[in-house]
């Protein structure tokens, strides 16, 4: 990640803290202290207070004493696994959310991940925008942050996440329960192509039998709303997904 979308991304996201204004805690565990450092240099830059281990043992410790409240978790740890890690972790955090980053990337381990009290699941290699952009939607969902601004706005377009009320140049537009996910993921990502798999793991939330065409249907459902009798917001790019954007 470049200089220039390290400082994009960061904009992107809503500033998070508790409502004491102090910062979020995250915990770090990988036994790769290269990538445990580089998660965490992107964490920092976003006013998170970070901490990282590198073993399974070390990880309940520190969470013991840290009480983060987001962990970031391989699977394969020295002594104990990242698995085993969480489980002992929920005796004494039994909310505190988690995604697993690890190398195993079968359908079948996913599940096993999830089923194991995993909120969340991200394959090495990974990019760091995911993994930024996925442990801000866990810790927005904990409740434990304080979200500075509940509006998203893209042009004359915006969505309040408290109200759910959307509207385009003043006009009220109603939307279902999944029409308002999908549009409220594009509108956290201005300007950038999301893919339909993208798309599909964050609105239907890992349906792994999930057909893309889902996501071509709700799109459309959200052009006739949104781009309707007016310049077009949401755009297809061929091959790639879809993006939304100002109206010029």
């Amino acid at each position: 990640m470049t200089a220039r979308q390290r400082t994009a991304l960061i904009d992107s996201l809503p500033r998070l803290e508790h409502p004491d204004g102090s910062p979020i805690r995250a915990l770090v565990v990988d036994d790769e202290p290269s990538l445990a450092e580089l998660v965490s240099i992107g964490l920092r830059m976003v006013g998170w207070n970070v901490e990282t281990v590198h073993d399974g043992e070390n990880a309940v410790t520190r969470a013991r004493a840290f009480r983060p409240d987001v962990l970031v978790l391989d699977w394969m740890l020295p002594g104990f696994d990242g698995v085993e890690a969480l489980q002992r972790i929920r005796q004494f955090a039994p909310d505190v959310p988690a995604l697993f980053l690890t190398a195993k990337d079968d359908v079948e381990d996913r599940i096993q991940g999830l089923t194991a009290g995993g909120d969340d699941y991200v394959t090495k290699p990974f990019s760091m925008e995911e993994v930024m952009i996925r442990l801000h939607r866990l810790v927005q969902r904990s409740g434990v942050a304080a979200i500075d601004d509940a509006e998203l706005v893209v042009g004359d377009l915006s969505l309040n996440i408290d109200t759910r009320e959307v509207t385009r140049g003043g006009d009220l537009i109603a939307l279902t329960a999944t029409q308002f996910e999908l549009l409220r993921y594009l509108m956290e990502n201005p300007k950038r192509v999301l893919s339909k798999a993208q798309i599909l793991d964050r609105v239907w939330n890992y349906d792994f039998g999930g057909q893309a065409n889902i996501v071509e249907l709700y799109i459309s459902y959200l052009r006739k709303k949104i781009d309707v009798g007016r310049e077009p917001m949401i755009h297809t790019v061929r091959g790639a997904g879809y993006v939304i954007k100002p109206a010029p």
